[in-house]
């Protein structure tokens, strides 16, 4: 492969001349520029850029053009880094019983869909260890009650940093993280819930039948970051299916199953191409 591929983002406060800057580099580098998008939010006063870039690797200076990007960071008082767009993003799967988002996840990796290694799944059950061991993919079961579950949570902690996984995604992992937890894995931990936020009444142990009781016209799902108010964090993608009077429970259950996987499919997508920017309480997410 003669020319290398990387992916570039950025957040600063927003002032005249950063993309003129930023171009300077990446042309001193002689780069080609594949895609660039910029938004400046101008209710947090923040600009955000994403770039999408190659360089031949007769050219490439990788030490430089990293010691070139940290100085413009600092000049622009920004965070932002540079990554291999063809080097695969570690991840590990929390799950518990139920596998049709985990499914989903190893199939979209396996075909490419997803540019990722699934580097271990851990569950406090052992329902899905078949599922790992089918797709050679470690298995890590880590069981949790109330007198563990300080110990346990601080397990997964300690195998995501033994994994090197740059994020954890709870595939319908059906415990709640600690306050202290959710601050270990801020901003690197994604959740799917069965509904779509805010404004859902999901607090029953029967959403389904609550749902076919009140004769719902969408099921939805969102996938958002984990924090340490349950269910709040900010949104990275959203989606509903529609329904009607006929869907019993069951069925309502296998559309909800169904945009839940589609919903966390997107999401670890957005993020794993570096897409996503978190911005207070929400999300920016350059296309």
């Amino acid at each position: 492969m003669s020319q290398i591929s990387f992916i570039l983002n950025c957040s600063a406060p927003s002032q005249r001349g950063q993309v003129g800057a930023l171009m300077q580099i990446l042309e001193a580098h002689g780069a080609y520029i594949e895609a660039f998008s910029v938004f400046d939010d101008v209710s947090s006063g923040y600009f955000y850029m994403r770039s999408v870039f190659n360089i031949h690797r007769n050219e490439l200076n990788l030490n430089q053009l990293h010691t070139d990007y940290q100085n413009f960071l600092r000049d622009q008082h920004a965070e932002g880094q540079i990554w291999d767009a063809h080097e695969p993003v570690k991840v590990l799967i929390l799950g518990s019983k139920t596998d049709h988002c985990l499914q989903t996840l190893i199939g979209a990796s396996k075909v490419g869909a997803l540019h990722m290694d699934i580097v271990g799944i851990a569950s406090n059950h052992e329902d899905l260890q078949p599922i790992a061991q089918y797709n050679d993919i470690p298995y890590f079961y880590l069981p949790v009650s109330d007198e563990n579950r300080a110990r346990q949570e601080q397990q997964l902690v300690d195998l995501k940093m033994q994994l090197e996984a740059e994020f954890v995604v709870l595939a319908r992992y059906m415990q709640v993280l600690s306050p202290k937890t959710c601050r270990a894995l801020n901003g690197q931990a994604i959740n799917i819930h069965h509904a779509f936020l805010p404004g859902a009444t999901t607090q029953t142990d029967k959403p389904y039948e609550q749902a076919h009781f009140r004769g719902v016209k969408l099921i939805g799902a969102t996938a958002h970051y984990v924090t340490p108010d349950l269910d709040a964090g900010p949104i990275i993608e959203q989606g509903v299916e529609r329904v009607d009077h006929a869907y019993l429970p069951a069925d309502l259950l296998r559309s909800s199953r169904h945009i839940q996987s589609v919903v966390l499919e997107r999401a670890l997508q957005h993020v794993l191409e570096r897409r996503v920017f978190i911005n207070g309480e929400r999300t920016i997410i350059l296309r």
